[in-house]
């Protein structure tokens, strides 16, 4: 009873959240435009797969995800061996994002740049760049998990790294393909989604309550300011190098 009443719960939040998307779409259409809503019934099912599909999604994350990668990161940072934690940071950033949502659906739309000559324009061309797009964003938040696991553990100042690392997203972008920058900007928004967020920062969260001398609030955080920065490195290099 108490897990319906959580799922029913999770329901009206996934509801409240996409709220907002339908009445601005539904304003422009109708009075805006002026025009009904085109095939209102498959619209309506859609919608309504739509909810309860962010629902259990969401409410899976957080009975399943969510506890095992916090209780994980409090349990390697007992066992005290660096090696499998940095292991358990970067697969996690890898895993996270290859299956995020947005990032598939930023890749898809890549191959609309690929067609207007970023690379060759055949079907298995923008196929392996989408694919090959993906891997390099889901590297990227990895290796960005380690740098924030590395900085709880000797205490980094998060903001020296931050600062070190937008500048040298500014040098990179005076050398990167200008069609490719805008998806590199783009991908670093993509990695702060759904899955990512509420896994890195249990990790981060957890990892400093265990470490002597670390405080949660202070040092437990940040790690998703690593994963929104380091894609958009890693996907400029990679359209120079693609190009």
């Amino acid at each position: 009873m108490k897990g319906i009443k959580a799922l029913f719960i999770s329901l009206l939040g996934s509801l409240k959240d996409l709220l907002p998307i339908i009445l601005v779409i539904g304003f422009f259409q109708i009075v805006v435009l002026q025009q009904p809503l085109p095939d209102l019934v498959s619209i309506s099912i859609g919608l309504i797969l739509v909810v309860f599909g962010l629902t259990f999604f969401v409410f899976g994350l957080e009975m399943g995800l969510f506890p095992v990668g916090e209780s994980m990161a409090h349990a390697l940072a007992r066992k005290g061996s660096v090696f499998w934690l940095i292991t358990f940071a970067f697969c996690l950033g890898f895993g996270t994002t290859i299956a995020e949502p947005a990032l598939t659906a930023v890749a898809d739309e890549s191959q609309v740049a690929a067609e207007g000559g970023l690379i060759s324009s055949s079907a298995d061309s923008m196929s392996s760049y989408a694919t090959g797009l993906r891997i390099t964003v889901a590297l990227s938040v990895g290796v960005a998990i380690v740098i924030g696991v590395l900085r709880i553990i000797k205490g980094w100042p998060i903001h020296r790294l931050i600062i070190g690392g937008y500048i040298l997203v500014v040098i990179i972008t005076a050398f990167a393909p200008r069609s490719i920058i805008g998806i590199a900007y783009d991908s670093g928004g993509v990695t702060t989604s759904t899955i990512t967020v509420p896994l890195v920062t249990a990790l981060g969260v957890g990892l400093s309550t265990v470490i002597k001398g670390r405080n949660p609030m202070i040092d437990g955080f940040g790690l998703i300011a690593f994963a929104s920065l380091t894609p958009m490195i890693f996907v400029m290099i990679y359209g120079m190098v693609v190009t």
